[in-house]
């Protein structure tokens, strides 16, 4: 335990730490308090998100940045899958989409735009494994492909009903689980000697021992999930009182915050040099949501939701899921970063980031829908932005 004191000593960041206690206090003594609840969730997610990227800095100095940006996704995705499995059990997909399309396009546009960003203004130029980032652009690719299937095919045949639409979806999520596990084996197992790294780390502080970094990543996924799941629950009613749409709170607010931990931990790789671990996180989190998140949801749906989910989303969140996608490839594919390509994709993300937040209010005539589901003005506006 004494890396982990010294580290908490030593770092400012990590004083907010005080603040997780605070927040499950208040959200005990004053439930209904949701704009203080919404400040001190997000004041409590920044000190996690730090000690969650040192140990899986720890972690990736150990195993590979391969393994580690793998192992950081996977325990980031944590988050959301129980954010998810919630509103799954509560029946509010329209919720489990916007939280699926906007971290897919958060993951890919801002963590990946950042990190080029932070990198390059320490180092000229960095590089980075082409084939490791060509492999997950190429896999976000496949289950975009996978997601706009039953939203094109609904949209072009009227005839097309739920239960085709519900069939498909079912298909669909089994083959890109499929695809997703072979992906994994391809990686790490029969070529992970084609996906060794660019291998231009900086020499910093002697890693922890492997046992607290895999304790700490265990005990602070746990805290992030509960904090996060405050967070969700007060960000609606504080998005009122910061004048925030429900759009933009769905696809930038809960995924900037549900994926702080993965983000600090790629922003930190940037900066010392090990952009694989960056890219790793960023693509492999974006691709694990696509490829082994949203299907694994539409198949519990028939076992703790009311009714089957599918993977039809609004044409709204399609369209950008597909851009971000073709970004990534398109910024991917030499291997090599400035800081200007990382202002590139973040002006692509910024330009979602003000269409969302600039959308109209709900008007009188929109009234009929509220009555179908909480969460239904975020895909009525997507739908129907000029409403």
């Amino acid at each position: 335990m004494n890396p982990l004191l010294k580290e908490i000593r030593h770092n400012p960041l990590l004083w907010l730490l005080a603040f997780v206690p605070v927040l499950f206090v208040a959200q005990h003594v004053k439930p209904d308090a949701h704009t203080l609840l919404f400040v001190l969730s997000v004041l409590a997610i920044v000190p996690l998100a730090g000690l969650l990227s040192h140990a899986t800095e720890s972690v990736a100095a150990k195993t590979g940045d391969t393994v580690g940006g793998l192992l950081n996704a996977t325990l980031g995705n944590l988050t959301e899958l129980v954010i998810a499995l919630t509103a799954l059990h509560a029946g509010q997909y329209t919720l489990v989409k916007a939280s699926i399309a906007g971290a897919i396009v958060t993951n890919t546009l801002f963590m990946l735009g950042m990190s080029f960003l932070l990198g390059g203004l320490r180092h000229h130029v960095q590089e980075y494994d082409r084939g490791s980032a060509r492999l997950q652009a190429s896999l976000l690719f496949l289950a975009t492909i996978g997601i706009l299937i039953p939203s094109a095919v609904s949209e072009a045949d009227s005839a097309a009903g739920l239960e085709f639409t519900a069939k498909l979806s079912v298909g669909l999520s089994v083959l890109l689980i499929a695809a997703y596990g072979l992906g994994l084996l391809f990686s790490l197992k029969t070529h992970r000697e084609l996906f060794g790294g660019a291998g231009h780390a900086e020499a910093g502080e002697a890693p922890w021992p492997m046992g607290l970094a895999l304790a700490t990543l265990a005990g602070v996924t746990i805290l992030v999930a509960l904090v996060s799941e405050v967070f969700v629950e007060s960000v609606q009613q504080a998005a009122v009182a910061f004048g925030m749409s429900p759009a933009f709170v769905g696809f930038i607010v809960v995924a900037l915050v549900g994926g702080a931990a993965e983000m600090a931990s790629a922003f930190s790789g940037a900066r010392k040099n090990r952009l694989d671990l960056s890219v790793g996180i960023a693509l492999g989190s974006a691709s694990q949501i696509a490829l082994f998140v949203a299907p694994v949801l539409v198949l519990l749906s028939y076992v703790i939701g009311p009714e089957p989910m599918s993977l039809q989303f609004w044409p709204g969140a399609v369209v950008m899921m597909l851009i971000a996608t073709m970004t990534a490839s398109l910024v991917t594919n030499s291997g090599r970063s400035a800081w200007f390509v990382g202002v590139l994709v973040l002006m692509v993300y910024l330009i979602f980031a003000m269409t969302l937040y600039l959308l109209p209010p709900r008007t009188q005539g929109e009234s009929r829908h509220a009555s179908i589901t909480a969460t239904t003005p975020i895909e009525h506006r997507l739908r129907y932005p000029s409403v």
